[in-house]
């Protein structure tokens, strides 16, 4: 491995504050701002709901507003913050993941380190390198080497039911991605009607791959009619199940599944290339580990972690939460494992200055519900990184309301548009069933730099992620004018639990 030189507001700042607010107006930015957040949080919505939130001053670490900030909350993907703040501490902005090809005795070894950004592309890429070598036959086997990491692939509290969707994938040493948003451990299933209606759907794969079985029992419907398309895979095996119908004429669509065992999919992707390049591998393809005085003859390093964030962060990439937790156990404690890497991680929150009494983390992206932390420890986290020397990475690699594109605006590219906010905060969302977050830095109308958390557990109906804007653009403008406030993608919770990623037309 190569190294280089939400939300719920928690118990942070020393003051633990119990009131709707706790400090003369006088602190606030211009205007009444404790009367005007109150006023915001008073929503029906709200009603029976965990309300954490505070506001602090950046420079000062003030409290200019707090809201239950010290009590304990889901934080979903909030907890990513916590995650990205320990790999940025301890494997470093330059850490790169490293994936190799090896022979000895006639066998070839396939080595990963965890990398998600590994696509079809890149596994072509190697095996072009291993015919570059004059190598163009393999006697033994194809051995697929994950051992980096443990042989557990989800933690052990994530809902069964989450398992066949991309943002629950399993998490390996090795693995493949089948698109730029690196959705690693997951394929993508096209699906296009026929000419005709009466026959069967047309199905694709990307990338292509015999490590998942498609069992299609879908038909094209008559032109006009409703889509009832449905994609399952059940837990524990690798066939995916279509059914239902899509209109004749009508546009083409793609969805995501999970693959069971990602090293096994990474491997085929691999030996799939291998023979495209006039390599033939006589034997089978399996697990195993890579002998200490194997020859590398291909090597690919991944991105450095300083621009890996940005795609980790923008699109709240879970896998790559869970890949990063096993790096550092692995770094810290010579075991890719949550049981390493998690304790590791609070540890160096602990060194941030988080009072880490107060956060509890099961797992390293926020999809379990186990995790808890409060408002008040996420503004502590989000005013300390300031200090660090990576910090701008991090900050960079921050969402940033109202801007473009899913590697800019990310997952609050369509939130606050044409506000005082938009291009101003940068922020990281967070979504469950019953839980929405947003933790990050807004300037006032003097410049002043604010930090910001808000968690909502447990509010009646869908997400109020308009209430968390109209917190934010009210400390952006400095006055309650809240009403320009614009939504037009609202982060979606597929299957009841996804935190928000970007769509492009594909079913849920």
């Amino acid at each position: 491995m190569i190294k280089s030189a939400g939300i719920a507001l928690l118990l942070g700042g020393g003051m633990a504050l119990g009131g709707a607010h706790a400090l003369p107006a006088h602190a606030a930015p211009p205007g009444d701002l404790a009367a005007d957040l109150d006023a915001i949080l008073r929503d029906e919505r709200l009603q029976g709901a965990a309300i954490g939130v505070t506001v602090r001053d950046a420079r000062t670490s003030e409290t200019l507003y707090d809201r239950d900030a010290g009590a304990p909350r889901t934080p979903a993907s909030n907890n990513k913050l916590q995650t990205a703040a320990a790999a940025f501490g301890i494997l470093g902005s330059g850490y790169r993941f490293r994936t190799t090809v090896s022979v000895k005795g006639g066998d070839l070894y396939l080595t990963g380190t965890g990398d998600t950004t590994m696509r079809a592309a890149e596994y072509d890429r190697l095996a072009a390198a291993v015919a570059a070598k004059g190598i163009t036959r393999i006697r033994g086997d194809l051995v697929a080497d994950d051992t980096w990491f443990d042989a557990r692939r989800t933690p052990a509290d994530w809902d069964p039911a989450d398992l066949q969707y991309a943002y629950a994938a399993q998490t390996s040493a090795l693995t493949v991605s089948p698109n730029d948003d690196f959705d690693a451990g997951s394929v993508e299933i096209s699906l296009a009607p026929a000419a005709r209606q009466g026959r069967p759907v047309r199905v694709g794969l990307t990338p292509d791959t015999e490590a998942v079985k498609i069992d299609n029992r879908a038909v094209t419907g008559a032109p006009g009619s409703a889509s009832t398309l449905a994609v399952d895979r059940s837990n524990g095996t690798n066939t995916i199940v279509i059914t239902g119908s899509h209109p004749a004429g009508a546009a083409p669509t793609s969805v995501l599944r999970t693959v069971e065992e990602p090293t096994l999919f990474a491997a085929d992707v691999f030996r799939k290339a291998l023979k495209a390049h006039g390599v033939r591998v006589a034997g089978a393809t399996e697990r195993g580990r890579t002998p200490a005085d194997a020859r590398t003859v291909a090597t690919r390093t991944s991105m450095p972690l300083s621009r890996l964030a940005v795609p980790f962060l923008k699109l709240s990439n879970n896998v790559m939460a869970e890949t990063l937790v096993k790096a550092i156990g692995r770094e810290a404690q010579r075991k890719g494992t949550w049981e390493a890497g998690l304790p590791a991680v609070t540890a160096e929150l602990r060194r941030l200055g988080v009072d880490t009494s107060q956060v509890t983390m099961t797992d390293g992206s926020g999809l379990s519900r186990g995790n808890r932390t409060t408002a008040a420890q996420l503004g502590t986290l989000l005013r300390n990184v300031r200090k660090r020397p990576w910090f701008p990475a991090w900050y960079t690699a921050l969402p940033i309301a109202g801007e473009p594109g899913p590697l800019t605006g990310g997952t609050l590219a369509n939130r606050m548009r044409g506000t005082a906010a938009a291009g101003n905060v940068r922020a990281k969302t967070g979504t469950l069933t019953g839980v929405t977050a947003l933790s990050g830095y807004v300037r006032d109308p003097a410049g002043r730099t604010l930090i910001f958390s808000s968690v909502f557990n447990g509010y009646s109906g869908g997400a109020p992620k308009d209430i968390e804007d109209k917190i934010a653009i009210r400390l952006a403008t400095g006055d309650d004018d809240t009403s320009r406030t614009t939504l037009h993608n609202m982060d979606r919770v597929d299957g009841g639990h996804l935190e928000p990623t970007w769509l492009n037309g594909r079913l849920p």
